[in-house]
């Protein structure tokens, strides 16, 4: 595998915070979802791509609505995937699909392995998927050099937050707040004291994520984390026919 489409070297060798930026297959069409993904690769350090689903439990409202849309433009991870693979030489970053367990299943776990490491996936993250479950999806995936990334909250056990950092590959998706993605409150005001208790069990990096809007909120956090996760705010922009590139690229300045 290029050394550039590691995803633990890529946050490793950015710089910090490394972004993780987050857009749903096929949003806002198809082939706006293409061009984003080209674009946004250049920038960002590693790009979590959302499968479309009917039922996002863990997602708040711009990333439902956009999954919506996108499953209406007759996006699915079949078609995700087909168009990764078709247009991988052109994007310059490592690839995560966010995904849950039902379209998975679907598909066949070994089967999607194998079709994802043709793609040029890097890694999975699964929501729904409780550690005590993933054996078996974590094994077909990782005999494709493919990393499982596990989430944690504020919510979580002491002795679950351990072995969930351990056992996290690539990354630990650490969530900074309790609910759903998006939202304009605040962060939580104990949010720097969890981060780093999740910094000190991960032997990987630690990329924070939910509700981190805007480049004050980065500067927060970056301190104490390895990089932030950008997603529903990215996903505004794309529908407010913002431009994205010039939002990644003054959180990224200094």
């Amino acid at each position: 595998m290029k050394e550039k489409f590691n995803i633990e070297k890529s946050i490793q060798t950015a710089k910090k915070p490394a972004l993780v930026a987050f857009i749903t297959a096929g949003h806002p069409n198809l082939k706006e979802f293409i061009k984003n993904l080209k674009d946004i690769s250049k920038i960002a350090d590693v790009i979590e791509i959302g499968i479309p689903f009917t039922d996002p439990l863990a997602d708040g409202l711009s990333i439902q609505k956009s999954s919506l849309k996108a499953l209406q433009s007759g996006a699915s991870l079949v078609w995700t995937l087909d168009v990764i693979k078709e247009n991988r030489d052109k994007i310059e970053c490592p690839l995560i699909l966010m995904s849950y367990l039902n379209p998975l299943l679907a598909f066949g776990f070994e089967k999607l392995a194998s079709v994802s490491k043709e793609a040029g996936i890097q890694g999975f993250i699964v929501p729904d998927l409780p550690i005590e479950e993933s054996f078996s999806f974590k094994e077909a995936i990782n005999a494709q050099n493919i990393n499982l990334i596990n989430l944690v909250s504020p919510a979580t056990p002491e002795d679950r937050l351990e072995r969930l950092c351990k056992e996290s590959q690539g990354f630990v998706y650490a969530v900074t707040k309790k609910g759903v993605t998006g939202g304009d409150d605040a962060l939580p005001d104990d949010v720097v004291e969890y981060l780093q208790k999740v910094k000190k069990k991960s032997s990987v990096p630690v990329c924070a994520g939910f509700g981190i809007r805007g480049k004050d909120q980065v500067e927060q956090l970056a301190p104490h984390i390895d990089g932030v996760i950008l997603g529903s705010v990215i996903i505004d922009t794309i529908e407010q026919g913002g431009n994205v590139i010039k939002f990644l690229e003054n959180i990224r300045h200094d």
